[in-house]
């Protein structure tokens, strides 16, 4: 005998069954193909996954069968996974992209803020900053995307946990011409590092090389704008290389709205190349945000503080670029040395969720409340409005 109100009531319940991957409930994807109670008094779900061999289809078989036994009982519930044609799929990326052509959604008009993150040279602990930056902001319920555009010492995803035992990145899902990002601690992230194959078998992915030059590079950055699927971002976060070079000029012209973060060391010969790296992203018409002194002085245990890397060269790169700046730049926190933060990235664990009370942990979570609390400029953004 049919029973619609089992089967309302199952197809409510799995409302709540979200995929991991698109980040989206399965019954706004149109992934349910099925819902049908069952002689027996239990209920039989069919549910299509977008691919063949999809990565997360135990994970949502599992929560499925726990969502319909929330309201037939436990063992009343069989779910069967089949996959999407291909027509139902492009639908499916198509509605993804809300109907839009592929192009870079993080251009000038978008409502993604669009952090980049730099330094004048390597060794500064950029990496590591964006990526407990990002956490933390994701921490204060915030959507945030990582891209890891440091494309030849790309080290975002071990940061994050975001490697097996082997020490090889996560891969991403592709569905069709879409990347699905793998997300760690609440973060969307991309690197290369996701795409490189290990050296040899069970070899670590992180001694690949990759040597590149600047065409590619562009274009592989490109690619992380249009072709990954972020979906609706507060806040992307890009990791850029040390220097001057290729990506920071290519994200320049790809991404000339973003707010730029300037990172660099106490040592007042480092305000020297900090500050060429923030005078380069305003070049290209991007926005001086702030600065972040990193390795700023070792905690001593009579309470002192041992420089070992010199004293003032944050407040020295906030200075200087502030020189002929619309508004004075900041210098956000002063990070100090710290065995958590580097333990924390050595096993891929962030500082600001390990160990919150630590002081770099507490700087970092300064720098972000001081970003999220920033309010957003106008400046360069398309304003949709007409004068009648």
């Amino acid at each position: 005998m049919p029973r619609p109100d089992v089967e309302r009531a199952v197809s409510a319940a799995l409302a709540s069954v979200i995929d991991p991957e698109i980040r989206k409930p399965i019954t706004e994807l149109d992934m349910v193909d099925e819902v049908r109670a069952t002689d027996a008094g239990g209920v039989a779900v069919r549910v299509a996954l977008t691919i063949v061999g999809c990565p997360a289809s135990d994970r949502i078989e599992r929560d499925v069968r726990a969502a319909a036994e929330q309201v037939v009982g436990a063992g009343n519930a069989t779910v069967e996974l089949t996959v999407m044609t291909p027509e139902r799929r492009a639908a499916l990326t198509e509605r993804l992209r809300g109907g839009r052509a592929r192009g870079n959604p993080f251009g000038p008009g978008t409502l993604t803020r669009v952090i980049a993150v730099t330094s004048g040279k390597g060794g500064v602990g950029k990496s590591t900053l964006t990526a407990n930056l990002a956490v933390a902001l994701a921490a204060r319920g915030l959507s945030v995307g990582l891209v890891d555009a440091d494309v030849h010492g790309f080290s975002i995803p071990g940061l994050l946990g975001l490697v097996d035992e082997h020490g090889n990145a996560a891969r991403p899902t592709r569905v069709d011409d879409m990347i699905l990002p793998p997300v760690a601690h609440g973060v969307k992230v991309i690197s290369i590092g996701m795409f490189v194959e290990p050296t040899e078998p069970g070899g670590r992915g992180s001694s690949v090389a990759v040597a590149w030059r600047g065409p590619m590079l562009h274009r592989t950055l490109q690619q992380f704008l249009t072709d990954v699927y972020f979906g609706d971002l507060d806040v992307l976060l890009v990791d850029l290389p040390p220097g001057t070079g290729d990506v920071a000029i290519s994200l320049g012209q790809l991404l000339p709205n973003a707010e730029v973060l300037v990172v660099t060391t106490p040592q007042p010969a480092a305000a020297d190349v900090a500050e060429r790296s923030g005078l380069v992203a305003r070049q290209t018409g991007q926005q001086v945000v702030g600065v972040v002194e990193n390795m700023a002085g070792l905690p001593q245990p009579g309470g002192g503080i041992l420089d070992l890397f010199g004293s003032g060269g944050g407040e020295e790169v906030a200075r200087r670029l502030s020189v002929g700046a619309d508004a004075p730049v900041p210098l956000l926190a002063s990070v100090p040395l710290s065995v958590a933060l580097r333990r924390g990235g050595d096993e891929g664990m962030p500082v600001v969720l390990a160990e919150p009370d630590d002081p770099a942990a507490r700087a970092i979570e300064a720098v972000a409340a001081a970003l999220a609390a920033r309010p957003r400029s106008l400046s360069g953004r398309r304003l949709d409005v007409s004068v009648r």
